[in-house]
């Protein structure tokens, strides 16, 4: 029997071509998601393979408003979720039986809506509480 250890390394890259500047990057409000609001398979892919759970980069947020947290944008609710807060900056990575994940919020800059992570319909300006500047360069 072999009981030496081994050790595994995984790189993984973030899919930001989303992204068409770096201009905003210093505005990125610290943030914390709740992550009861996601849904596995759809707003983040579950773990396998010994990596954990990863909600993508550009994802669409909004605040809940009883909690002060944030979930994914959803224009039919009624949680404060309906108003876009922004998009989420980098990937995150969390634990099955999390509850929460700190994360950072794209408030501002430029972005390829039709890159995004999930169909994505920019919403009126009374809808919004960002100051991106979406374009479709599909």
């Amino acid at each position: 029997m072999d009981i030496q250890p081994t050790t595994t390394e995984t790189t993984v890259t973030a899919d930001r071509r989303w992204l068409l500047s770096t201009f905003g990057t210093e505005t990125n409000k610290t943030i914390t998601l709740d992550l009861s609001q996601f849904a596995s398979g759809t707003q983040y892919t579950p773990a396998a393979n010994g990596l954990p759970n990863v909600i993508k980069s550009g994802m669409p947020l909004g605040k809940v408003t009883a909690s002060g947290l944030y979930g994914p944008y959803d224009s039919a609710a009624t949680d404060g979720t309906d108003t876009f807060a922004g998009l989420l900056e980098f990937d995150v990575a969390f634990n099955t039986g999390s509850t929460k994940v700190g994360a950072a919020l794209r408030i501002v800059g430029d972005v390829d809506v039709s890159k995004l992570p999930v169909a994505f319909t920019v919403p009126a300006a009374a809808d919004r509480t960002d100051h991106i500047v979406f374009s479709d360069l599909s």
